[in-house]
């Protein structure tokens, strides 16, 4: 344990970070004056027994309630001897009204130092002002943080007789920065956080009163597997041994239907050192999910009882709107092969097609192509370019070749095939299934041909795994495989453009 002595910074000391403007200058000496006055600015507890949005429905003019509540000071009118503030608290805010005989001289004294942004406790109780506005009379008022950095709040003006709002926290990325700072101005982001955390519940609830089990994988794995991915890659000391990020959690819940589950699921982060875009953040969510004995065409039934279930939930109906179009999330979605999709919207059939023939339909399509990429990645690419985007009704693509999907069964009809289905969504891909592929020896074939694409350049391709195969030489029931994406499943249900819109703290450029 370190001897050193303990340095103390003076209270009115700021941070040696803190580059200090008039307005900040103004608050470290407020706090400090508090702090010489006896005034704790940062107290332990205060016991809340409301919140507004409870008082307010709550509220009756011929039975005035006693309450406590806290929030930050968003508005605040300072007067003689009694004063008038706005808080905000976690569901809405709430006018208070402060009177110095009431209170005390003391505690009004401290009310004269805060600004916006301060958080305080008031206790009193509830009435209705002249204007007619609910409201907190306090007989108790507390500061319980103060704020040494002015927040930006927005202003209305009046203009040719409509309100306009000026001075708003509006700049997008300064709000994936200091997504606290835009969870305090603009609470309506609360909003979409809440619904991702509903659509969350609703699908653990819908797993588990299945019977299936939620596990834990892990996140760190000597070998990365179950997409087709760039991984990140970091060092383990004690074992000095190169380790990734998990891209996927695939091979090891299929390891756990091998041991004896009939239904296991995970709620995962993985990870992809791919690109940033409106719909890729490296580090996500996803849910996976296998069941033994079922199959693609059962799952495709499961996601689509699911999406609709969850939209009900968040909005009340079986529609969203994504993207400016109106989605309908009500049963049964369209089903289309992956090459009837590519014949419907370039006229170009892919079935039976060599590689060289598949790079000449490119070709002809104006696309450019790597030329290390093999005849799936072309298809692949065909797709994204041309379909894809044009699917904005919920459609299942079904039926992929072999070469793209190495983790799924044969179809059990088409040569070449697998029996796999993406939902496509407003031109985004939402959730992955297939009929997974049991067959060890098949398995090591295509995770060997895998290892071949990655010699010819394919860095995304999957790297054979000797203890996945060990584990499907033991024998894994048919089963059924899905993967959905959450992030893009909240942009679809709550209408966001940006999946930095549904995450907390999405990865951005160094400032």
């Amino acid at each position: 344990m370190s001897t050193a002595p303990e340095q103390k910074s003076q209270p009115n000391d700021p941070s040696p970070a803190v580059s200090l403007n008039d307005q900040m200058k103004r608050r470290f000496e407020e706090r400090a004056h508090l702090a010489e006055s006896g005034i704790e600015p940062y107290p332990y507890k205060f016991d809340v027994t409301a919140t507004s949005k409870a008082i307010i429905d709550s509220f009756s003019d011929e039975n005035p309630a006693d309450v406590s509540v806290a929030g930050r000071i968003m508005a605040i009118r300072k007067m003689g001897k009694a004063s008038f503030l706005h808080i905000q608290d976690s569901v809405g805010r709430i006018q208070i009204y402060l009177k110095k005989d009431e209170v005390g001289e003391a505690s009004y004294n401290t009310f004269k130092l805060l600004d916006i942004g301060d958080i305080v406790g008031v206790s009193g109780f509830t009435f209705r002002t002249k204007t007619g506005e609910i409201s907190v009379h306090a007989r108790q008022f507390e500061l319980l943080s103060k704020s040494l950095r002015p927040i930006p709040v927005a202003k209305e003006k009046e203009v040719d007789g409509q309100k306009v709002v000026f001075d708003a926290f509006s700049d997008r990325e300064l709000r994936y920065r200091q997504r606290y700072v835009d969870l305090i101005v603009n609470p309506e982001v609360r909003d979409t956080f809440i619904k991702r955390t509903k659509i969350v519940a609703l699908m653990r609830n819908y797993f588990a009163s299945n019977g299936w089990l939620e596990v834990e994988t892990p996140i760190l794995q000597p070998i990365y597997g179950g997409a087709a991915a760039r991984p990140f890659t970091t060092h383990h000391n004690a074992l000095d041994m190169e380790l990734y990020l998990r891209i996927a959690n695939e091979l090891y819940l299929k390891r756990l239907i091998v041991g004896g589950f009939d239904g296991v699921y995970e709620f995962a982060k993985d990870f992809r050192n791919e690109g940033i875009d409106r719909f890729h953040n490296p580090e996500f969510t996803q849910v996976e999910l296998y069941v033994a004995y079922k199959d693609y065409v059962w799952m495709m039934e499961l996601v689509e009882d699911l999406l609709h279930k969850a939209c009900l939930e968040v909005n009340g109906k079986d529609s969203t709107m994504f993207l400016g179009n109106e989605i309908s999330l009500k049963p049964p979605f369209r089903r289309l092969t992956i090459a009837d999709s590519i014949k419907e919207f370039t006229g170009m059939e892919i079935r039976g097609k060599s590689e060289a023939q598949l790079r000449d339909i490119a070709k002809d399509l104006g696309l450019e192509l790597d030329p290390k990429i093999s005849s799936g990645k072309i298809i692949d690419e065909i797709f994204g370019e041309f379909v894809e985007p044009k699917l904005i009704q919920p459609t299942f693509i079904t039926d992929y070749p072999e070469e793209m999907s190495p983790l799924a069964k044969k179809h059990r009809s088409e040569p070449g095939l697998v029996e796999r289905f993406e939902l496509i969504v407003g031109g985004k891909e939402v959730c992955n299934s297939f009929s997974e592929l049991n067959d060890p020896v098949i398995q090591r074939e295509r995770l060997e041909e895998q290892a071949r694409l990655r010699q010819r350049g394919d860095d995304e391709a999957m790297i054979v795994d000797e203890d996945f195969l060990r584990a499907l030489e033991y024998g894994m029931p048919p089963c059924a495989g899905l993967g959905i994406g959450i992030d893009r499943m909240v942009m679809l249900l709550t209408g966001e453009d940006s999946i930095r819109d549904v995450i907390f703290f999405p990865h951005m450029k160094p400032e």
